[in-house]
């Protein structure tokens, strides 16, 4: 049985110039941690893709579902590879290497996409397709396969690419992740809920590059559906794999709200809720250096997030903060989130802190003025202090396709 071998292509980092190898380097990086325990035995790159071989033992199934989820990557594929020297003696070896893909699929109408990166090959790409396709159409006949041409859509493509170690042939493309590769923006920090919104909005950041940690305000019990703590760790869980490693601090929430319930307007409870969540999310932001704070907002989803509301909270955070739900609807965050596996943890029955205390006519058109005027009888400081210091911080890594957590301890440091 030959070597599985999948070719990987990607195509945002060409933008990136001059700093190209530095992206590159990210994504072979990610690749390499992405599949380790899978046999991994050699990483290349062939011009403008990355090639990987597998021991011979590899399976198919665990390499594919493990590059689906790196960043950086627009589409992968199993490829059969045949020696440059192979291909240059005899060029019959690659139109039956062609051959050797298509048989076994069921299709109406194919064509045949050629590269040719290396000049040096004597036929040109267009040489290429046309003899591999009139072999290949010839083999169909033979095998009474009602079979046509279709240059504009076809159902099935078959791929050659020259490159100038080897002649890669394939035809099924599996679609990749997309974005940049993990680490590459720097961090930031995420407010994470427990709710749908918030772990998609995290996901999105995390695609365009950002090393993402996160925090999460809890209050109620510690069994399931008394707290949110099991609903944010898995939230967590699923997500450390885009990225590899993740910090979570779990903040109880509730002692907290209760002194804003005594000394505030209950009209404006849940905004100072949240502005009490930025100034310890920031706290924690700096310590591990990052450079912005992620929320799930959706601009009008609920009252605390008209734009009045969320301009009042956000008035009361130093570092920026990124909202890139803010345009999306319920139905679009619930299908990425179906997308990415949070959807099913996130519908879990779980105690969320923010309805507690709930007033009976929250505001709608809110000021920072109106909410700086409300926190003037309340130690707001004390309270930032009392949070870090209760809170408690958990270490999550993925490592050979599991997610470990690594460390849990009580500290206000990183």
């Amino acid at each position: 049985m030959p070597k599985l071998h999948i070719v990987v292509h990607y195509h945002e980092l060409w933008l990136k110039g001059g700093n190209r190898r530095f992206f590159l380097g990210k994504l072979i990086t990610a690749v390499k941690k992405a599949l380790e325990g899978t046999g991994l035995e050699r990483l290349h790159c062939p011009g403008d893709r990355i090639l990987i071989e597998f021991r011979e033992d590899a399976a198919a199934g665990p390499a594919i579902e493990r590059l689906s989820r790196v960043f950086g990557i627009a589409y992968f594929a199993v490829a059969r590879v045949i020696s440059r020297e192979d291909a240059d003696t005899d060029v019959n070896t690659i139109w039956r290497a062609a051959w050797d893909e298509l048989a076994p699929a069921q299709f109406a109408t194919f064509a045949v996409r050629a590269k040719r990166s290396d000049k040096s090959f004597p036929l040109r790409s267009v040489e290429i397709e046309t003899l591999a396709g009139r072999y290949l159409l010839d083999k169909l006949r033979e095998a009474g396969r009602d079979v046509r041409v279709n240059l504009r859509e076809p159902e099935m493509t078959c791929r050659i690419e020259v490159t100038r170690g080897s002649v890669l042939v394939y035809g099924r493309k599996i679609p990749g992740a997309g974005g940049l590769p993990a680490n590459t923006a720097g961090r930031m920090m995420c407010l994470l809920s427990g709710g749908f919104d918030s772990a998609v909005a995290a996901y999105k950041m995390m695609r365009r590059g950002a090393h993402v940690s996160f925090v999460h305000f809890w209050g109620g019990g510690a069994q399931a559906g008394d707290s949110s703590v099991h609903v944010a760790r898995e939230l967590v869980r699923k997500l450390v794999p885009w990225q590899f490693t993740a910090k979570l601090y779990l903040v109880p929430f509730e002692p907290l709200q209760r002194e804003i319930v005594a000394r505030a307007p209950e009209t404006f409870r849940v905004l100072l809720y949240r502005r009490l969540m930025l100034r310890i999310a920031e706290q924690f932001a700096q310590q591990n250096r990052s450079l912005g704070i992620i929320t799930g907002d959706s601009l009008g989803q609920v009252a605390s997030q008209t734009l009045h509301n969320m301009a009042a909270v956000g008035a009361a955070a130093q570092m920026p903060l990124y909202r890139p739900l803010a345009g999306d609807d319920k139905m679009e965050i619930l299908a990425l989130a179906r997308k990415i596996g949070t959807h099913d943890i996130s519908a879990e029955p779980f105690h969320d802190c923010c309805p507690v205390f709930m007033p009976r006519s929250p505001a709608l058109h809110a000021t920072a003025a109106d909410l700086d005027h409300s926190e003037a009888k309340i130690d707001v400081q004390s309270l930032v202090n009392r949070g870090l210091e209760t809170a408690t911080q958990e270490r999550y890594r993925f490592a050979a396709g599991q997610v470990e957590r690594v460390e849990s301890l009580r500290s206000t440091t990183a």
